[in-house]
C-alpha cells in the first residue's frame, strides 16, 4: 500500500486475515468449549445470557478470553509506542510473525492440551492481529469480525447506488470480499 490507497496487496492481506479470524473464531467456539477467541461482542452476550440465568461457572468462563483480548491490545499498543517503535523495524511484521508461530504451535498440540490455554493464547493474538491490522486503504477495517465490515459494505453500496458518491462502489466491493472472506 502507498500513500493510503487501496491496492490489491492490502486487500488481499485483509481478506486472508479475515479467513483467519473467521477460522479461528469457529475452532475455539466448537472444538474449545463454546468461547470465542476474536469476537469478544460474543462473550459479552453470552457472559451475560450465562449471568442472568444464573449459570456463574457458565458467565465467568467468558471472563478470561476477554481479558487476553485486553492483554493482546496493550500489547499492540505497546509495540507502536514512540520509546519502544524504534527498536522494532517492522512492528507490523512482528505482530503478524508472532501470530502466526503461536498459530502454528497449537496446530501441533494434541487434543488433550487444555481448552482454556488455546483460547486465551488464541485470545491474545486476535487482539494483535486486530490492533495491528485495522486499514484498508484509507478506511479502518476489521480482519476478526465481521459486523462492522458488513455495515461498510452496505453503507458503500447503498451510496453507489443510491446517490452515485465517487468512490463507494469500489469500498464496497472492497468490504464485500472482506465479509466473504
Amino acid at each position: 500500500m502507498t500513500g493510503g490507497r487501496l491496492t490489491a496487496g492490502t486487500l488481499r492481506l485483509a481478506a486472508v486475515l479475515a479467513v483467519a479470524g473467521g477460522f479461528l473464531d469457529a475452532f475455539t467456539f466448537v472444538a474449545h468449549d463454546g468461547v470465542f477467541a476474536n469476537a469478544q461482542t460474543g462473550n459479552v452476550v453470552l457472559l451475560g445470557v450465562f449471568a442472568a440465568r444464573g449459570e456463574w461457572g457458565e458467565a465467568l468462563g467468558h471472563v478470561p478470553p476477554l481479558l487476553a483480548f485486553v492483554a493482546g491490545v496493550a500489547v499492540a499498543e505497546t509495540v507502536t509506542h514512540p520509546r519502544v517503535a524504534p527498536w522494532l523495524r517492522r512492528p507490523l511484521r512482528v505482530a503478524l510473525c508472532a501470530e502466526i508461530a503461536v498459530l502454528a504451535v497449537i496446530g501441533f498440540l494434541p487434543d488433550s492440551f487444555s481448552s482454556t490455554a488455546i483460547v486465551l493464547t488464541v485470545s491474545f493474538v486476535a487482539a494483535l492481529q486486530n490492533s495491528t491490522f485495522g486499514k484498508l486503504g484509507d478506511w479502518a477495517v476489521n480482519t476478526t469480525m465481521t459486523t462492522g465490515n458488513l455495515r461498510t459494505a452496505t453503507r458503500a453500496a447503498y451510496r453507489a447506488v443510491f446517490r452515485a458518491e465517487p468512490g463507494a462502489a469500489a469500498q464496497a466491493r472492497a468490504f464485500g470480499a472482506v465479509c466473504l472472506a
